[in-house]
């Protein structure tokens, strides 16, 4: 048996749930596939038509095939049907088909309950600024739907559920404020997160081909910030460390161990990567900072050449090539001290092994190359001499630094050495490379950030992912791995100044430009007071974790968990006390205020002594116009009388003015 749609709600409740329920996942629809979010928006819009014209719900059996076939196309889709991004996509697409059953107030309660839950689910995704005003104007509304739905009179006004729905959200937050301060908080993550929560984001990976960095320019997400305890290094000197590529297979480098490899399972103390930290003498004043660094579901952070190994930060460890990595992937916004030296000697004797396997070069490819280092040495040159000599060919030589180079085929060094010599970092820290395993010396690759960019409201720094870079390292003996970053030799203005000096404007996105005037300026400014108030958010609110939270309470003598919780059972008592007295005045003062009442039990009381008294029965009008026929005189008195009273109790228009002319036609009465 099929029922009319809109049979429990009225139509113009039903378009305001439907409404409510689009503003609700309207972020979701942007992450999910097109496809599935054109189809929850043709089930809304169905049940909107249905609403006008009447359809019918659909039978059983084909709601029971819309379920399963919603399970299944996004199990097909996600490969699952759990975690973070399946799991949103799951309750969006199910919270959706619940219209196509919709026939009772526990129907409709239940998609206004769903609601709540999806609000919930955004936190999951961004846990920017923006989702504050966002989800409070999403709960105001969600709330107005549960106000109306528990109406059964019909539709009601949208400005008085608003206003209700505001007040009720508003009435809540003191006691959301108590919680956040006082309730003890766990530290690490939510238990019951799906294990992909966190933002999805672009960043550093543990391989390097050509055009992996040069795409990273496009992008002007942040990858990290940093505060300086003190005034910053040069900018010369501002390489980040990121991960550190060994292997090469004649096209793409790749790191020796990838993520969770470098910590046995079960045992986060234990490392499997193939030494220990290597011996670094550190020389100069060390520089202290802290890093904020933003979600990019791998282990590595980063550091600045090179990270001591005395000083490591919490849950952190340090690998055989001096890169920092977090025990767990990170997934959510990770702050961290740390101490580095930019004059160190890393690394000064290194095993023979390892030697053997630092130069190691794939059979068969890239041969110009590998005869070109093979010469250089046949010429009685050393180690320092061939590094020399190979940065002033990038210097000399017509070689150009740029963001659109050609594309490579399988031997990409010689290709770009012999023929397209147009690159981009990557380029020119791979062709190094492998110029100087060619000619015996040990030599690896690595990649991460080079720069920073000051925020000059917050006074800090802003590392971005167009910030990426790759450089190379190199083996002498008695001095160590060296930093050697060709890309200095093609653009030297790249490293002293940033990306911006060393490309030509036409090439670099709009963020990155220099106008001194126009759209992209005005952006750039806004954006650094915009990241400015995001960091206070962060720092203030979402970073408020176990330390922070004590910190702050031990400065009013809560200590310990039994004053906290003490201390939160009394502020939600106090709160909830003062929201119950504020609504017990509000009832009373809506009684006690009832002036044009009181009046009309005078005017009654007068007729009474006058042999005329009201009956348990009668209402006002029946009551005057019996009083008329006995008494015509009265007339004109009475239904003067009778329209004040009416005006101030029940039409609510200008009360004030109404009981002033009640009182007038009582006293006219009296006399």
């Amino acid at each position: 048996m099929t029922t009319a749609a809109g049979d429990y709600l009225a139509q113009a409740s039903l378009l305001r749930l439907l409404a409510v329920l689009a503003l609700v996942v309207a972020p979701h629809l942007l992450r999910m596939p097109p496809w599935m979010s054109l189809a929850v928006i043709a089930v809304g819009v169905w049940r909107a038509l249905g609403a006008f014209r009447q359809w019918p719900l659909p039978p059983r059996w084909l709601k029971v095939l819309m379920v399963l076939g919603a399970f299944l196309t996004i199990y097909v889709y996600y490969g699952r049907i759990n975690g973070q991004h399946a799991g949103a996509a799951l309750l969006v697409v199910m919270l959706t088909l619940k219209l196509t059953e919709m026939r009772s107030r526990r129907d409709v309660l239940i998609v206004v309950s769903l609601c709540y839950f999806t609000m919930v689910t955004h936190f999951l995704f961004s846990q920017e600024l923006w989702t504050l005003p966002y989800l409070f104007g999403c709960a105001v509304a969600v709330t107005a739907m549960l106000i109306e739905s528990n109406h059964v009179g019909g539709a009601l006004a949208p400005r008085l559920t608003l206003r209700m729905g505001a007040v009720f959200v508003l009435q809540a937050m003191p006691v959301a404020a108590a919680l956040f301060v006082l309730f003890p908080r766990v530290p690490g993550p939510l238990w019951g997160l799906p294990t992909d929560a966190g933002a999805a984001r672009s960043g550093i990976s543990d391989t390097m081909s050509p055009g992996d960095i040069s795409r990273m320019v496009e992008s002007d997400e942040i990858a990290f910030r940093v505060r300086f305890d003190g005034a910053a290094p040069a900018a010369r000197t501002l390489y980040w460390r990121g991960p550190v590529l060994w292997y090469f297979d004649g096209r793409r480098w790749r790191a020796p161990f990838r993520g969770d490899d470098y910590f046995i399972v079960g045992n986060p103390n234990l490392k499997l990567n193939a030494y220990q930290p290597a011996q670094a003498e550190l020389f100069g004043e060390p520089v202290r900072y802290e890093v904020t660094l933003e979600p990019h579901r791998q282990n590595w952070m980063f550091a600045l050449d090179v990270p001591a190994a005395a000083a490591l930060p919490e849950n952190a460890a340090l690998t055989g090539y001096y890169q920092l990595l977090s025990r767990e992937l990170v997934k959510e916004q990770l702050r961290y001290t740390a101490v580095s030296h930019t004059q160190y000697r890393l690394e000064p004797e290194m095993a023979a092994q390892w030697q053997h396997s630092a130069v190691d070069l794939p059979d068969n490819r890239n041969p110009r190359a590998i005869a070109m280092a093979q010469q250089w040495r046949s010429e009685g040159l050393d180690d320092a001499q061939v590094v020399e000599r190979t940065l002033r060919m990038f210097r000399e030589q017509e070689f150009f630094y740029t963001l659109e180079p050609p594309e490579l085929g399988p031997d990409t060094v010689d290709e770009f050495l012999f023929e397209t010599r147009r690159g981009f970092c990557e380029h020119y820290a791979s062709s190094f490379t492998v110029l100087m395993r060619a000619a015996g010396i040990p030599a690896r690759v690595v990649v991460g950030y080079q720069g920073a960019e000051l925020n000059a409201v917050g006074d800090y720094y802003v590392v971005r992912q167009s910030d990426a870079h790759a450089w190379s390292e190199v083996w002498l003996p008695g001095r160590g791995w060296l930093r050697v970053d060709p890309t200095a030799a093609v653009a030297p203005s790249r490293i002293e100044t940033g990306i911006s000096a060393a490309l030509a404007s036409e090439e670099l996105p709009g963020f990155l430009r220099r106008d001194s005037s126009g759209f992209w300026y005005w952006r750039l400014r806004a954006d650094v007071a915009w990241d400015w108030v995001n960091v206070m958010w962060d720092r203030w609110f979402i970073g408020f974790n176990p330390d922070s939270q004590f910190e702050f309470l031990s400065r009013f003598g809560l200590d310990d968990w039994s004053k906290m919780v003490m201390a939160l059972t009394v502020a939600i008592v106090v709160l909830t006390s003062l929201v119950g007295l504020a609504v017990m005045r509000q009832m009373r003062s809506t009684v006690h205020s009832d002036q044009a009442l009181k009046l009309w039990r005078r005017a009654t009381r007068v007729l009474a002594g006058k042999g005329l008294p009201q009956a348990p029965y009668e209402g006002p009008r029946d009551y005057v116009e019996r009083v008329i026929r006995d008494r015509p005189d009265l007339a004109p008195t009475l239904r003067r009388l009778l329209r004040a009273y009416l005006a101030a109790r029940y039409l609510d228009q200008q009360p004030h003015e109404a009981e002033l002319e009640l009182a007038a036609t009582l006293k006219a009465l009296k006399a």
